[in-house]
């Protein structure tokens, strides 16, 4: 990761700080291979992935809720979630890439003098891996996964942590998600928000009741946003 350290100045935006799975990178295809993997293997049918692709966003329990019907507490839960991520992380970034605009944001951030960062509830052991095959991870000022600390969004403290890691006070950072618990983590924690509305948003999402600061439909929508502040 970067180390670069940016003066404090209280009313500029100084850092853009990222969720991961449907907001910087798009890992749907991926994970929904994995998922249909794990229900081929135990004898059912695959799912189509526009069934799979809002559901990523929330995880390995989300995935295994959806293909099997069954939670946390039930007894073949663990092994079934196991599986998924096993053949997840052996195939992590066979076909994800970047969102179409993501790349030359990111450039463009960098230009600008603005890091960057990466707040993801996904494990550091798939994070920090999948991140360094698509050369990202050293660019990064801060990343922080749902295992850096005790916490994981909706609470401040994921968001507070990569402020420190970046240089930033939370009123110069704004976070992007596709999730609820994004904007909340962001709001709790004092920050910018905005939503990233071409990552996994459901047809029932009410985005309007997440009380971010706006929306996005495309990644270059950022630097439109920045410069009206």
């Amino acid at each position: 990761m970067s180390n670069s350290r940016i003066r404090p100045d209280a009313d500029t935006i100084r850092t853009v700080l990222f969720d991961l799975d449907g907001t910087l990178l798009d890992t749907a295809p991926d994970l929904a291979d994995a998922l249909n993997r794990v229900l081929e293997q135990n004898g059912r049918q695959s799912l189509p992935y526009e069934n799979i692709r809002p559901v990523v966003s929330h995880g390995g329990i989300a995935l295994i809720e959806l293909g099997f019907g069954l939670g946390p507490g039930d007894p073949a839960f663990d092994g079934l979630r196991k599986q998924l991520l096993d053949i997840y992380r052996e195939n992590i970034s066979r076909r994800t890439r970047p969102f179409p605009g993501i790349t030359q944001l990111l450039d463009q951030l960098e230009d600008r003098g603005i890091n960057w960062g990466v707040v993801t509830n996904k494990p550091g052991w798939l994070t920090d891996p999948l991140l360094r095959d698509l050369g990202l991870y050293e660019r990064a000022a801060c990343v922080v996964s749902g295992d850096t600390l005790s916490e994981r969004k909706p609470h401040p403290a994921p968001m507070l942590h990569a402020c420190e890691q970046a240089g930033s006070l939370p009123a110069q950072c704004v976070y992007i998600g596709d999730a609820r618990r994004d904007i909340e983590a962001g709001n709790n924690a004092g920050m910018h928000t905005l939503i990233a509305l071409f990552g996994y948003i459901a047809a029932d999402d009410d985005t309007d009741s997440w009380q971010a600061d706006a929306a996005i439909s495309t990644p270059d929508a950022l630097l439109t946003w920045l410069d009206k502040r």
